[in-house]
């Protein structure tokens, strides 16, 4: 006899993945400031993921440890934060905002989108105006990640403390109901 698996389809999936990482964050055992902080920051640092090319890993650990802050729930934040897809999202806003805050303009010989097979040839310049286009959305996705890190600070502190209200809440009635149940028997 063998049992068959339920076979979900890719967006049950993500929300599966969502709710399993975030029931993870709320039964984090360090407390609500400690765990907020470290959703906050890897939540924030997932956005500059991008714009980085994967090189905010290397200083993620230590980001996270000089903050004080819960690093599986930083894990969990950056997790979450890829799930959502948000820094794809906010590329071209953060483009955008980053050339109004910093206004460079490079131009280098002819300026023509990017190409291997100029690359591989030696032709350099679309590479400078590809790096310099990377510097814009570096700007703009740190300050999109300072705020969406408050942001998720404040809702994750808030919903730690929600759900650790509510699982006092069940204790005390599992712990009445068992009182009851020995007084009837002693009755």
């Amino acid at each position: 006899m063998s049992i068959k698996q339920k076979k979900y389809n890719a967006f049950q999936r993500l929300g599966r993945a969502f709710k399993l990482n975030f029931l993870k964050l709320l039964r984090s055992p360090e407390g609500a400031k400690k765990v907020s902080l470290g959703f906050a920051l890897g939540f924030g640092l997932e956005m500059l993921v991008i714009s980085t090319a994967s090189l905010i890993y290397i200083l993620f650990v230590p980001i996270v440890r000089l903050a004080k802050g819960s690093l599986p729930a930083s894990i969990i934040g950056n997790v979450i934060g890829k799930l959502t897809l948000l820094p794809v999202i906010l590329l071209p806003f953060a483009r955008t905002l980053g050339k109004a805050i910093f206004p460079m303009q490079v131009r280098i010989g002819h300026h023509t989108s990017f190409s291997f097979h100029q690359f591989i040839q030696g032709d350099f310049h679309s590479l400078v105006g590809l790096l310099h286009g990377g510097v814009h959305a570096l700007i703009g996705m740190t300050i999109f990640g300072v705020i969406l890190s408050i942001i998720s600070y404040f809702i994750v502190h808030y919903f730690y403390q929600k759900e650790k209200a509510n699982r006092l809440k069940r204790r005390r009635h599992k712990h009445e109901i068992r009182l009851n149940k020995i007084n009837e028997n002693l009755i």
